[in-house]
């Protein structure tokens, strides 16, 4: 018996105590009162799906109120955290810990686990989450609760929760389809574009968690290839009759994806490539390299700012002219212009990799991820992806990121320890 089956007779049972002891129609507010105080599982597990019943129905505003009644309602009581604070300070025993643990952990928690009890209870705390991140820019306040949540969520989503699965042709069509419209990096075309990508020559893995069996987590593509691949275009495209696709050597992960928008801020990327990587590891003994073909996603971004500023110590007023053309749309296909562009575009992309920074790291999203997991930045392509998105992101360059696994422990430390940014000695000519 799945998960959610087995919670849903327990709630059915409890469902018929709550028929003969409670007849009447219950708010919002009142079923978060009985689930608070409720101490029978079957009670409780009753009480919290009409409370996931009633979340389900809620409006934009009705959510609003809903979530403003978590955090005035179900917030920790600072007073009593000091108190029990005081207490374990001056006594410094297990009872006076255990009373300032329950103090921290506050209401609201314990409140966000009843919800779980409910059949589909996760994935509607996983969904709860998601709509608060539409309200916090004009509810701050609300930040106290997404605390609590993202907490939690850490917790229940750890890795010793979740199961790699391999996805292929022979996986039920509702999670195919799925894939199709979590793809975050290159946008699938239906169907014919999937069988592509689940062909001989790819493999596709994704984590799962027993709470939302049918919905996957985060998902990669790999692509078996004979040496390091530096356009998605040609990757992605149908092979030709003669190209023999079987003598490869590499595995190119061209495509990680998020799947669940209400978990962000919990890391799987890091946990699934290491894991894939032994997978692949197991099935193809011949693969010498593992490496990314990766977006950049804030060049782009980032140039504009840079193109726009007065006093900028990177562009000349004749280089910054030259760049005013990227805002046509066809601008890359204009080969002299092009050519004329690439060792600009080439010198300021490798720039932004290796000297733009949040704090002491990378400034962008992806190459911090990569980095983070013991990669190294091993060469900078021009003209890879010529795709919408991929010309908006980065004038339509992509990087790939190598896993040198001896070398893995000793890269991650480097990036976590000094902020060191790894890279191959042909990326480091770029910058010089």
């Amino acid at each position: 018996m799945r998960l959610n089956q087995l919670i849903g007779s327990i709630a059915e049972a409890g469902r018929e105590l709550l028929n003969r002891t409670r007849p009447e129609a219950r708010s919002v507010e009142q079923l978060c009162e009985d689930l608070s105080s409720s101490k029978g599982e079957a009670m409780g597990t009753a009480i919290a799906q009409e409370v996931v019943a009633a979340y389900d129905k809620m409006d934009k505003e009705q959510k609003i109120d809903f979530f403003g009644l978590l955090y005035n309602k179900y917030s920790s009581d600072r007073e009593t955290i000091l108190k029990s604070a005081e207490a374990y300070k001056t006594t410094n025993d297990l009872e006076t810990f255990k009373a300032l643990s329950v103090a921290v952990d506050g209401p609201r928690k314990n409140l966000f686990r009843s919800f779980n009890m409910a059949p589909n209870g996760t994935s509607t705390l996983v969904r709860m989450r998601e709509d608060l991140f539409e309200l916090l820019p004009e509810h701050k306040e609300l930040e106290a609760v997404d605390v609590d949540f993202l907490y939690l969520l850490k917790s229940w989503f750890n890795r010793g929760f979740l199961t790699l699965e391999t996805i292929n042709w022979q996986t039920p069509a509702h999670i195919l389809e799925k894939l199709i419209a979590y793809e975050a990096v290159h946008e699938m075309q239906g169907w014919d574009d999937l069988r592509r990508r689940l062909a001989d020559d790819r493999r596709c893995f994704a984590f799962f968690h027993p709470a939302l069996p049918d919905d996957p987590l985060i998902f990669v593509q790999v692509a078996l290839v004979d040496g390091i691949a530096g356009n998605v275009q040609d990757l992605l495209a149908e092979p030709r009759a003669d190209d023999d696709r079987s003598n490869f050597d590499t595995a190119i992960f061209y495509s990680i994806s998020n799947c669940q928008e209400g978990l962000r801020g919990i890391s799987f990327g890091n946990f699934l490539i290491k894991q894939v990587v032994m997978e692949l590891r197991k099935e193809f003994p011949q693969l010498k390299r593992f490496a990314t073909l990766s977006p950049i996603p804030g060049f782009r971004r980032w140039l504009n700012k840079e193109v726009a500023n007065a006093e900028s110590a990177l562009l000349t007023a004749s280089e910054k002219e030259q760049l005013s053309q990227l805002n046509s749309d066809q601008w890359h296909t204009f080969e002299s212009y092009v050519d004329m562009v690439e060792p600009l575009l080439m010198r300021l992309c490798a720039h932004y990799l290796y000297h733009a920074k949040r704090g002491k790291y990378p400034l962008d999203p992806v190459e911090r991820f990569h980095l983070g997991n013991g990669a190294r930045i091993e060469r900078l392509n021009w003209m890879a992806d010529t795709s919408a998105n991929g010309l908006a992101q980065s004038a339509g360059m992509l990087v790939n990121y190598g896993y040198e696994l001896s070398k893995v422990e000793e890269s991650h430390e480097a990036y976590v320890n000094d902020h060191a940014i790894v890279t191959s000695k042909d990326f480091l000519k770029l910058i010089d």
